[in-house]
């Protein structure tokens, strides 16, 4: 049920290893699309798994009442954006509920995918015991994701971890048997462990993000390089290296919802977090920052061009949610600043949320007559840039790296003058 990034994945994937799958959603001109190959998102292998299981394995439909009454296992994939204070929305999840209540005929095991709070499996329990007929027996199951985008793909066919949570241990135990020929491991827990297993991994993930951003800025004004402090921190085995990508923070369909919906899960259970908000607003922070960087390395932006590289919110995905380039570009707007994008193959979601601004077809299109380039994206694309040819169409050579994708002194070398976050001493000319 639903076919975003989690829920298209998870069928793709689902049908990729022998199971029949059918993925429904109420969107008919995505369905539409989906039954005659189209893919709405980019995601790595995604495209190949689906028109190699299309039409087998693989169908897409919009009649769920069909799809739940022909299936044994449901899955519930669909979005739970955030609320208006913060809270997850889950009236996606119980529309969905109310759906599979009036079609079920027969036992099934409902599986939570969508990221919901705490309880929302007897939630979903309840909604089917009062829409759904007496005679029929269901187990609810939690089975959070843990999918990047940029790699949901490979999280998905190699999980470092599968979670299962279930009120009974049988049912659990049921839809182990469809990971089994993963061959990862499998954790079975009660339903609201698995729901919290989700939240805390998130938040817990984002603090990383955000202390290396602390620890990054305070770099920045003693002269040290983040990237030698992250390379001697995660030589600690306790410590590890993974999240510490000092930069302009975390954004995406997950991380800053999630921490957002776990402070308001404290709030409503009578819990005050303390590091949690902080976490998102050294987040916020990172942004205004680099702002504040571009501006002090280019003086007045009133009329200055500016090359902005990267647009969704990490590499590998045209997802634009939560991006750092939601903020930073309306924000030199503001400033006066003329704006040239490129984006590998977010650009067509940027038309529509960027106006007033110039869209490049290649990173040195957008570089022409620049007086700075900003990195805001680490798109590998970037990292085999010809910084000769860079150099010979911008107007200044001025670089600020919002993802430390480049080396301070190999850029000094190459005739550029280098800003990155928490980088220490900057190379001036």
């Amino acid at each position: 049920m639903g076919t975003g990034y989690v829920g298209l994945v998870t069928g793709a994937c689902f049908a990729e290893l022998g199971n029949q799958v059918t993925c429904v959603d109420v969107d008919k001109e995505k369905i539409l699309q989906l039954k005659k190959g189209a893919v709405p998102i980019f995601e790595p292998g995604l495209e190949e798994i689906i028109h190699r299981n299309r039409g087998s394995r693989l169908s897409f439909t919009t009649d769920l009442a069909k799809a739940v009454q022909a299936s044994d296992f449901i899955f519930i994939a669909v979005s739970t954006p955030p609320g208006k204070g913060g809270e997850a929305d889950i009236s996606n999840v119980k529309a969905v509920a109310v759906g599979i209540a009036k079609a079920i005929n027969r036992y099934k095991i409902i599986i939570n995918k969508s990221t919901v709070p705490i309880g929302m499996g007897d939630v979903v329990t309840q909604i089917i015991i009062k829409h759904g007929p007496k005679d029929v027996s269901f187990d609810v199951v939690s089975n959070p994701e843990f999918l990047r985008e940029g790699s949901a793909v490979a999280d998905l066919l190699r999980p470092e971890r599968v979670v299962i949570g279930a009120t009974r241990r049988t049912a659990a135990q049921k839809v182990a048997e469809i990971y089994k020929p993963l061959h990862s491991p499998i954790l079975i827990t009660d339903l609201k462990s698995a729901e919290m297993i989700k939240y805390a991994s998130n938040a817990f993930l984002a603090t990383k993000i955000s202390y290396i951003n602390e620890i990054a800025n305070l770099c920045d004004k003693v002269g040290a390089d983040i990237l030698q402090v992250t390379r001697g921190m995660s030589y600690d085995s306790r410590i590890g290296g993974q999240f510490f990508n000092s930069g302009l923070g975390f954004g995406g369909s997950c991380f800053p919802k999630d921490v957002t919906a776990l402070v308001q899960i404290g709030k409503s259970s009578g819990y005050r977090f303390r590091i949690l908000p902080d976490v998102l607003d050294i987040n916020d922070y990172q942004r205004k920052l680099f702002v504040q960087k571009v501006q002090k390395a280019v003086g007045n932006l009133k009329g200055k061009v500016l090359a902005v590289w990267g647009l969704s919110f990490k590499p590998n995905t045209d997802d634009m949610r939560e991006s750092p380039a939601l903020t930073i570009v309306p924000a030199l707007k503001a400033k006066g600043a003329k704006l040239k994008l490129y984006d590998p193959v977010s650009m067509g979601k940027a038309r529509g949320l960027f106006k007033n601004v110039k869209f490049a077809k290649t990173p040195y299109e957008a570089a022409h007559g620049a007086d700075a380039v900003l990195v805001l994206t680490d798109w590998n694309e970037f990292k085999q840039i010809d910084f000769q040819k860079l150099k010979g169409v911008v107007r200044q050579p001025l670089l600020l790296d919002g993802r430390n994708m480049y080396d301070p002194q190999e850029m000094a070398e190459k005739g550029f003058e280098y800003h990155g976050i928490g980088r220490g001493e900057v190379t001036n000319f």
